[in-house]
């Protein structure tokens, strides 16, 4: 079950992360986020990344280091990860990894009142889809392969498995529409009569499941 952390805002645990390596301002922080397309990982507020730090320091995860100043610019704290910062950040991984959490997907959000659209509209749209999936999926695909001869795989990992889903998802929405297309999904006369007629389907008659 996953716990309810002080800070859990994702982008802190990035944050975390960039400071075991070396102390940084935010400044640098959100820098070196950019540099490794960090936010291909997360969606990540920018705006929000100080209140994160903020928050951090409040609850003794990070502590200001030094203050530096360069030229006429303003004073810039330093934040490094404190002994405390390190244990939650390892915690924090060890459970996103070990234990799988329910997650909400907005295509699955859609499917589940996919049923007010008419079926060819939607066989149209999921054609849509996957056109765009093909395409992102071969781009990412080719990235992946070119960085492998830059970079050893386990700093590609994370794009590995945004490709795995999204190849998963591709496949199957070329099953549903190869159900739509030639009648066989169950339920799809009585999703076509409705929209039809207007009549709602009287869901009572189905049996019941073995």
């Amino acid at each position: 079950m996953a716990q309810r952390r002080k800070v859990g805002n994702l982008l802190g645990l990035h944050i975390m992360a960039t400071l075991s390596m070396t102390p940084l301002h935010p400044y640098e922080i959100a820098a070196h986020l950019r540099a490794r397309n960090k936010d291909q990982d997360l969606k990540i507020q920018w705006g929000s990344l100080y209140t994160v730090v903020q928050n951090l320091e409040k609850h003794g995860f990070i502590e200001a280091a030094e203050t530096v100043r360069a030229g006429r610019r303003p004073e810039r704290t330093v934040y490094r990860l404190t002994d405390a910062g390190r244990e939650e950040m390892k915690d924090w991984l060890r459970e996103l990894v070990g234990h799988p959490a329910r997650e909400f997907p907005r295509l699955q959000t859609a499917l589940s009142v996919i049923g007010v659209l008419p079926p060819d509209e939607v066989i149209e749209l999921l054609e849509q889809r996957l056109s765009v999936l093909t395409v992102e999926n071969d781009s990412q695909r080719s990235d992946l392969r070119g960085a492998a001869h830059e970079v050893p795989r386990v700093f590609l990992v994370e794009g590995e498995f945004q490709l795995a889903m999204r190849e998963a998802e591709a496949a199957w929405i070329e099953r549903l529409l190869k159900e739509l297309r030639d009648g066989t999904l169950g339920g799809l006369d009585l999703w076509r009569h409705f929209h039809e007629t207007g009549e709602t389907p009287d869901f009572t008659s189905f049996p019941e499941p073995p």
